[in-house]
């Protein structure tokens, strides 16, 4: 069976976020097998999709080298990737049915467009430990399912080099542990809205490089401050980094990005 290694959010093969995305069953193999290939292939998250009796809707599940996660943008932007541009899928959007609810990808003239669900962060105080984990003291904090931590400038943002043992601990009024946003807008003359980066100890990912399901909530966050619907942003990943637009349109946000495949691989085993 084959496998594809896909760089989501990125224009260009070596940047955005990479995950694996595993050529779709027609049944679900046993949990242990699919969390053993995640482990081997040690990506953010590697993508595992099974048919429906529509071509064009899938069931979709995320696994990370340690745990099966609720919501993965990056990995879900390279599923589509794959069904469309790899397979050959003859449709304008594709539904993936999943943990989180039922997920849209559809081709856009510069990539792909993905309708997730909005997670607008509430304003909370500071959780005990945050700004000596991050090594230094955010201008405010709010949480959704990830904590958000805004610092002063695009400089800081850049600069962060977090204490991650500390970091995987934290959680506050967020919904998941270990999980945190950094974040500001971005200099003048710059050609995004705002830079950020997402440390993931909490779900055995150190930091990841381009994270679709942190914009959900940024998405909604900037737009507000901003006045308009629409967002660009630039995550920072070291040496690598990725593009994302959102738009909010309610309770819902809008993703956009670009996709490259840079490895297609034939696994020698089966479940």
């Amino acid at each position: 069976m084959r496998q594809w290694t896909v760089d989501a959010f990125a224009a260009e093969p070596l940047r955005g976020n990479p995950a694996c995305v595993v050529e779709p069953f027609d049944a679900w193999p046993e949990d242990g097998w699919m969390q053993a290939l995640a482990k081997e292939n040690n990506q953010a998250e590697t993508a595992f999709l099974r048919r429906t009796t529509d071509p064009a809707r899938f069931d979709l599940r995320w696994f990370t080298p340690g745990m099966e996660v609720d919501l993965c943008g990056h990995a879900t932007l390279a599923s589509g990737h794959v069904l469309l541009r790899e397979l050959g899928v003859e449709a304008d959007a594709l539904t993936f049915d999943t943990r989180s609810g039922s997920l849209v990808v559809r081709r856009t003239a510069g990539g792909y467009e993905m309708d997730f669900p909005a997670d607008p962060p509430r304003p909370t105080a500071t959780p005990g430990g945050l700004a000596a984990a991050l090594g230094i003291e955010p201008l405010r904090v709010l949480a959704g399912r990830y904590l958000v931590a805004v610092l002063p400038d695009a400089a800081a943002v850049g600069a962060v080099t977090p204490d991650i043992r500390a970091l995987a601990v934290l959680q506050g009024e967020a919904g998941e542990r270990g999980q945190v946003i950094v974040c500001a807008d971005a200099d003048p003359g710059d050609d995004v809205d705002v830079v950020d980066r997402f440390f993931a100890p909490g779900c055995g990912v150190d930091e990841d490089p381009a994270t679709g399901s942190a914009h959900c909530i940024l998405g909604p966050l900037y737009a507000g401050r901003l006045g308009r619907a629409e967002v660009r942003f630039r995550q920072l990943f070291p040496g690598r980094g990725g593009d994302i637009v959102t738009e909010t349109r309610g309770d819902r946000v809008l993703l956009r990005g670009a996709a490259v495949t840079v490895i297609e691989s034939r696994l020698r085993l089966r479940p």
